[in-house]
Order: structure tokens, then sequence, then C-alpha cells
């Protein structure tokens, strides 16, 4: 199984993204998505990605009780997220952080990213000094990689990047369909990756699944 050429801990090119779970009954289904897991992790792969507010807060618990009660911690390595409604001041993160770590039932993440990174929260997180205050999740052992996961035009990126060099790794939307989109700006995202040196994860590669079926046209 291929590693990460920046992350050797990462096993193979793919991640298990859980904002999109199987439900039953308007609850996770443990039971597929256990299954979904096991597949994945006995074909050598070993990065799940989540966030409090997928599922409304589910996706951190289907995770405890799918993944971690069932798998060594060293089997799996786990996402998680600071995302903008969650906190209001900077006194908030911690114990919304730690309330995380509690609902995945891990003792650490191995990412932890700044949530939907876009001009306007990136004022607020700035404000708020959600940074460095993750950052020290860093100094303290409970989060192994800091990042951020971003959605905007490829100026505020490298705003962002520039201001923050100790971000080690983000996370773009990158698909065909956006890669010249003027909304999105995948490719020119790309390049400022690039000219940081910051390995990038890739979210969205399907567009939520809309380009799994091509028209018929493109057969």
């Amino acid at each position: 199984m291929k590693q990460s050429k920046f992350f050797p801990e990462i096993n193979g090119n793919f991640g298990f993204g859980c904002m999109r779970l199987p439900m039953k009954d308007g609850e996770v289904d443990y039971g597929e998505f256990s299954r979904m897991a096991d597949a994945f992790i006995d074909a050598g792969f070993n990065y799940f990605d989540t966030a409090h507010g997928y599922l409304n807060g589910k996706s951190e618990t289907a995770i405890r009780d799918c993944v971690a009660k069932r798998y060594d911690r060293s089997r799996f390595l786990l996402t998680d997220k600071l995302t903008d409604p969650y906190f209001k001041k900077q006194e908030d993160i911690r114990p919304f952080f730690l309330s995380q770590l509690e609902l995945c039932g891990v003792d650490y993440f191995d990412f932890y990213l700044m949530h939907a990174q876009d001009k306007a929260n990136y004022e607020k997180f700035t404000r708020c000094k959600a940074y460095e205050t993750a950052y020290a999740f860093k100094e303290e052992g409970l989060i192994r990689h800091f990042g951020i996961s971003f959605h905007d035009k490829a100026d505020v990126l490298d705003r962002i990047l520039t201001e923050h060099p100790e971000i080690e790794i983000v996370q773009i939307q990158f698909n065909y369909v956006d890669y010249e989109d003027a909304s999105v700006e995948s490719r020119k995202v790309y390049e400022v990756c690039e000219k940081h040196s910051k390995p990038v994860i890739v979210m969205e590669p399907v567009k939520g699944g809309s380009l799994v079926n091509l028209p018929k046209e493109a057969d």
C-alpha cells in the first residue's frame, strides 16, 4: 500500500469521509458503517475524516462506536475540525475540543483542521485566536498535525498561508468540474498550496457523488 509522501502514517491515496454515512430511521446504520469501515481498513487504508456538524453530531459518535471501540488506535488515523458555529470566543475552544475527543472515543486527533475557512469566518478565527489555541493542542500532544479546510478564492488562501506558516496541510475542493470554476478556483487554490509547499487533502473529488454517473454524451 502506497504511503503519503508528506505523512507516511497515511496509508494509500484514499480517505473515508464521514459527512455522509448510511442511515436508517434517522440514525447512522452502525452495522452497515462497521462493514464499510472494516472493508476500508482490510484494504489497507486508515484515514477517517469527521466534524462535529456532520449528521448533527452523529458522525463523531459513529466513529467512536464503529471504529475507535473496535480497532486499536494504531490501526486508524482520525481528522476532526473546529467549526465556526461551535465557539464565540477563545475560551470556548478548549472545552469544545475536549468534548470532540470524548465523542470520538480517542485521546488525540491525528489531524485537526480549522473548518471551511473563507474570508468571513477567518476574521472570526483570527479574532478568537483559534489558530493559536489549536496549535497549542499540538504542543500538548492532543493533535499530531494542524491544518485547515478551505472554501474560498485563491487570494484568501494565500493570505491565510502567509499569516500562518505553521499550517501543515490544506484540504481543498478539487475535481474536474471545479478546476476552472470561477466560484471555486480549484486550480488556482491548488497552485497557492504549491507556492507555499503545503500538501493537499482533496475533498469532493466526485462532487458529493454527482460525478459518479457520467452523462450519456461522455460515454
